[in-house]
């Protein structure tokens, strides 16, 4: 081919025509809308029997065994997920990331969900290719690859080598994806208003918000002129970075079903034997990578949600090359400054760049989101369990109602149980020790309102998959050491932040201005007899409350049972049926009172 074609980011060539009918639908969407509503009511109604009817006291007995039960349906809805795709795996991904209202034996097995599906067929690729760009396959890319390097439920991605020799990757959208992700979200929403009318649920969750931004994300996803516009936001956000890398956008080979990129497809970052053996530590890699997210997260405000194994890549760089050093010492350095003020001691290995791939998921947190944020980081990085609650509170995550005093002391216990304790230990004890951890705060918990922004759905998501990655990598990473410098950093910062200063002064001067006119109006209730006090119990009362209520019931039950069993044993000898009636009677109360103790 003697030259390039022409640009292609946008609109097509005036007097071009498409070639080909565009890709069908796939002809069994009616039967996916059902299959999905299907399984989301058999999920709901074995809930609602055997968790809220058979929730009672002399009926537990009855109760298949809850674990056993969840964890079948997590296990159907992942094989589902595996063999329909679409916003299946998008959801699944996302629901593992909710411990706050699922059971984690659903989270521990939706959590190994990747985004992986059968390829689609290499004629389906090449229509879909040749419609967008409006020419032969073969006058766009000088070599394409027809099996694909990776298959996700939206897209795929194709090596390829554009006019000159330039080697790249591009990403096709699966054909029909649109009309099939449209069918999942219609499904997706009609099990959400089942779910609306399951209190434990949406008093912990704004149902309304999660629909309209999971669905926003997911459509998002489908334009990937909008993943080129998150790649070169990337790309500015670590510019003064060289130890990351963001891959170069190809715009004039790339619409918005069809995206093209460098290919950076080197070292698999959990490919620990490779990264030795090009000479690499991997205790570095770990350190940088989490260094990296610390600063997308309370630096940029805008993280790459989706870094799993397939996604991060590293680069090794010639020791013999002086460029190489010296991008290696800069961002050694670059990475020390911006998290604890001065240098760090440099493994001695071969320098690196860590590379990112498939920017499609991506979390922006909003601005009334991240003063909490920080908050709660310098809080975590000074265990100051009540700055950290406060956080919490201030990110409208602790509703009203909320017994802060309560949660700090489980905090506290949680800091005393697993603070300072390196990853590849923490994982493991923190599942280890699950039930015994819900044992003691799990009540607390669940009467205490919460409820998770959707905000940072997507960023809980990111740190689960990097706090797996970061564990291959090495064993003995410890997360807290890394947080608390970068959490003296953000704590001086806001110290030294004269403009919040002055605003927190403002506020507060406000409320103090207000203070009298509040005073006096609560004066003139109390003087009119108007004024009222409204109370409620705490946490640790009401649990206190209900136990004593349990044990009072149980000794009514035992009382009546034994009255029953005396008179009936009285009345045996002149009427038999009678007599042994009552003692039966008492004998079930007996048995019907020690089941509901279980």
């Amino acid at each position: 081919m003697s030259s390039p074609p022409s640009p292609l980011y946008g609109p097509p060539p005036a007097g071009s025509a498409p070639i080909g009918p565009r890709p069908a639908a796939p002809p069994n969407l009616r039967l996916r809308y059902w299959r999905m509503l299907l399984f989301f009511a058999r999920a709901f109604a074995s809930f609602y029997l055997f968790d809220v009817v058979f929730d009672r006291r002399g009926l537990r007995f009855f109760r298949p065994e809850p674990v056993a039960r969840w964890r079948r349906h997590a296990r159907r809805y992942r094989s589902l997920a595996v063999t329909w795709g679409g916003v299946w795996i998008k959801l699944g991904q996302y629901l593992s990331t909710r411990v706050d209202i699922l059971p984690m034996v659903v989270v521990r097995e939706l959590r190994g969900l990747q985004d992986e599906v059968p390829e689609a067929p290499f004629d389906e690729i090449r229509r879909a290719i040749e419609r967008e760009f409006r020419r032969p396959l073969e006058q766009v890319f000088t070599t394409f690859m027809e099996s694909p390097i990776g298959a996700a439920s939206f897209a795929q991605v194709h090596e390829a080598q554009l006019p000159g020799g330039r080697p790249v990757v591009v990403k096709v959208l699966r054909p029909g994806i649109e009309e099939i992700v449209e069918v999942d979200l219609r499904a997706f929403a009609r099990a959400l208003s089942w779910l609306r009318l399951w209190p434990a649920v949406s008093r912990r969750m704004d149902l309304d918000w999660f629909e309209q931004e999971f669905a926003f994300t997911t459509r998002r996803e489908l334009d990937l002129r909008a993943e080129a516009d998150h790649v070169r936001r990337f790309a500015a956000n670590f510019a003064t970075d060289p130890g990351i890398h963001i891959p170069e956008i190809f715009a004039e080979f790339s619409t918005r079903r069809a995206l093209t990129e460098e290919n950076v497809a080197y070292i698999k970052i959990t490919d620990v034997g490779r990264l030795r053996a090009a000479g690499i530590d991997p205790r570095e890699v770990a350190s940088r990578l989490y260094r990296c997210y610390m600063e997308q997260i309370f630096v940029h405000n805008f993280v790459h949600a989706d870094p799993h194994p397939g996604n991060v890549f590293v680069r090794p760089l010639e020791e013999t090359s002086s460029l190489a050093l010296e991008l290696a010492a800069r961002a050694t350095e670059f990475a020390a400054s911006a998290v604890s003020g001065g240098p760090v001691k440099r493994s001695g290995g071969v320098p690196f760049q860590i590379l990112f791939v498939d920017f499609g998921m991506v979390a922006e947190i909003p601005p009334r989101l991240r003063a909490a944020l920080r908050k709660f980081l310098i809080g975590l990085g000074s265990r100051d369990a009540a700055q950290v609650i406060q956080s919490l509170r201030d990110a409208g995550s602790l509703l009203p109602g909320a017994d802060l005093a309560q949660l700090e002391e489980a905090l506290d216990a949680v800091f005393d149980r697993f603070w300072g304790v390196d990853l590849g230990r923490l994982n493991k004890m923190v599942w280890n020790d699950a039930a015994a951890i819900w044992k003691e705060f799990g009540q607390l918990l669940q009467e205490t309102p919460i409820q998770v922004q959707v905000d940072l759905m997507f960023v809980g998501r990111a740190f689960e998959l990097l706090s797996g990655i970061t564990a291959e990598l090495d064993e003995d990473f410890n997360p807290w050491t890394e947080a608390v410098p970068f959490a003296q950093v953000l704590a001086a910062e806001a110290t030294s932040d004269v403009k919040l200063q002055v605003v927190e002064g403002v506020r507060q001067l406000r409320q103090l201005a207000k203070l009298p006119a509040e005073l006096s109006r609560v004066v003139g209730l109390a003087q009119r007899g108007r004024l009222t006090v409204r109370t409620s119990m705490a946490p640790d009362v009401k649990r206190q409350m209900a136990r004593l209520e349990n044990q009072t019931s149980r000794l009514g039950n035992h009382v009546l049972a034994g009255s029953l069993v005396i008179a009936g044993s009285i009345l045996y000898a002149q009427e038999p049926r009678l007599g042994l009636g009552l003692m039966g009677a008492g004998a079930l109360l007996v048995v019907k009172t020690r089941l509901a103790g279980r």
